[in-house]
């Protein structure tokens, strides 16, 4: 018995210390910064499109690629709306 709840153990922590990586690389400011600066490289008023990416990013954890359209690649960030009722993110 003890060595299955060791080894159940080991595994939990293997699991749980992959996700806290990736969660930390997705804090990192500048993976947002690039995404963003990437998508909104475009847009005609700049400072507001990499408010509203940058807010999205942090709470969705990605931005989808290109500098138009590719929601589909990201769920979260395309399904965000504001107080009107339209997307949030740019």
């Amino acid at each position: 018995m003890k060595p299955l709840f060791t080894m159940l153990l080991f595994c939990s922590l293997l699991l749980c210390s992959s996700f806290l990586e990736q969660s930390i690389a997705y804090e990192d400011s500048s993976y947002c910064t690039n995404k963003c600066s990437d998508r909104c490289s475009k847009a005609a008023v700049q400072d507001r499109c990499l408010k509203y990416c940058g807010i999205c990013c942090g709470e969705c954890k990605c931005v989808p690629s290109g500098t138009y359209g590719n929601k589909h690649e990201c769920p979260c960030y395309r399904d965000k709306v504001n107080k009107k009722g339209k997307p949030k993110c740019p």
